[in-house]
């Protein structure tokens, strides 16, 4: 039997996190979360998990949707925050940047590079030659 989706719920996610943001999101925004993840996964792997290959999701697919599903709430939550970017008070000054995960820093290449499907290209390339 394959793999059902959703793939991981909005629990493995908060019980995951450490961002106090992603654990106090509603179900319902996860769920969103959850599925623009998925939908990346496929997207990188060229894979549905859905062969009979798969009675249940390989581990380091199912940490990939976590760590990317995380990252979309985090992300949505900080892009509704005004972000102060620098303040100077007489001699005293910061500087305050977005808190907002970068999908490069997840490794998900390397998570995933037992499951990705090669895609051709659609074409045949032919050599012919006379004989």
């Amino acid at each position: 039997m394959a793999v059902q989706r959703p793939w991981i719920t909005p629990e493995d996610v908060k019980e995951y996190t450490d961002q106090k943001d992603v654990q106090e999101r509603s179900e319902a925004k996860l769920k969103y979360d959850i599925i623009r993840a998925e939908q990346r996964v496929i997207n990188i792997t060229h894979n549905r998990f859905d062969g009979d290959n798969y009675t249940e999701l390989p581990d380091p697919v199912r940490m990939a949707l976590i760590l990317l599903a995380e990252a979309y709430a985090k992300n949505t939550v900080e892009g509704t925050r005004k972000q102060i970017k620098s303040e100077t008070f007489d001699d005293y000054s910061y500087t305050a940047e977005a808190a907002t995960i970068d999908f490069d820093t997840l490794d998900l290449e390397e998570l995933l590079a037992d499951y990705i499907i090669p895609v051709g290209t659609g074409r045949v390339v032919m050599n012919l030659r006379k004989l």
